[in-house]
């Protein structure tokens, strides 16, 4: 019965998706082409600031775009989860899990349409990963691990307190800008101090075990190890935050 309901997530997720699009002729890739369009764009120009060849730079920034705006969208998703389940909530009895899922499976089918431009840059610039690309299995794993207890934690605080959402999105936007998303991580090596707030940095980590793979790099440990101590914690923090609350989301929402 819960291996049910727990496709039932990931089928709400899947009509998320296709809703979306209802009627379009391209459906979700109008995001694919658009990023596309973006990425080259900003490829030619950060390439000139940083004065670093097209070939090096563009699968380090497409790579990079396309994992962070996964992980920007499920966060940002992620306050909505109970609130935009209302009906749902309060005339099924369903675990709440399963709009964990829906939201987190949501995403990665979204997301999973801008990942066709990374073999395709790729193959362009003849770069291929190498054995490195089977870290990116694990990786992925554990980075749905760690946004599932963020959507779950921040889905319970947000119906509780709804000013959540717009704050989050703030959160984001600057941690846009301070994680290496458009800027290589090297840039700042010789200065400790960054190099120490970068390592507190939990999206770095998240960014870097599945990035590092697909450029030809192993993560590292430090990677490793931080992903899954900030995993760990924070499902220790989002279950006790249910056990505690869970009979009050129906109400707050």
């Amino acid at each position: 019965m819960a291996k049910v309901k727990f496709q039932l997530g990931l089928m709400l997720g899947w009509q998320d998706a296709r809703q979306a699009y209802r009627r379009s002729a391209l459906g979700p890739f109008w995001l694919t082409i658009g990023m596309a369009i973006q990425i080259v764009t900003m490829g030619l120009v950060f390439g000139l600031i940083f004065k670093t060849e097209i070939r090096e730079y563009l699968p380090f920034l497409v790579t990079s775009i396309i994992f962070w705006g996964l992980i920007s969208s499920t966060i940002n998703e992620g306050c909505m989860t109970f609130i935009s389940s209302e009906a749902m909530l309060k005339q099924l009895n369903l675990p709440h899990s399963q709009y964990v899922a829906r939201t987190v499976w949501r995403n990665l089918v979204t997301g999973g349409h801008n990942m066709v431009l990374i073999p395709i840059v790729l193959i362009c610039f003849w770069s291929f990963p190498g054995w490195s690309l089977l870290a990116l299995v694990p990786s992925l794993a554990l980075l749905i691990l760690n946004l599932g207890w963020v959507v779950w934690l921040l889905g319970i605080f947000s119906a509780r307190f709804r000013d959540m959402p717009p704050i989050v999105a703030s959160v984001m936007t600057i941690a846009f800008y301070v994680t290496p998303v458009m800027w290589y991580p090297k840039l700042i090596d010789n200065n400790s101090l960054a190099h120490f707030l970068l390592g507190l940095n939990p999206l770095y980590h998240w960014l870097q075990t599945v990035r590092l793979p697909i450029l030809g790099q192993w993560p590292t440990l430090e990677n490793w190890s931080l992903s899954l101590l900030s995993s760990g914690i924070g499902w220790a923090i989002t279950l006790l935050a249910y056990k505690r609350y869970r009979n009050m989301i129906a109400y707050w929402v």
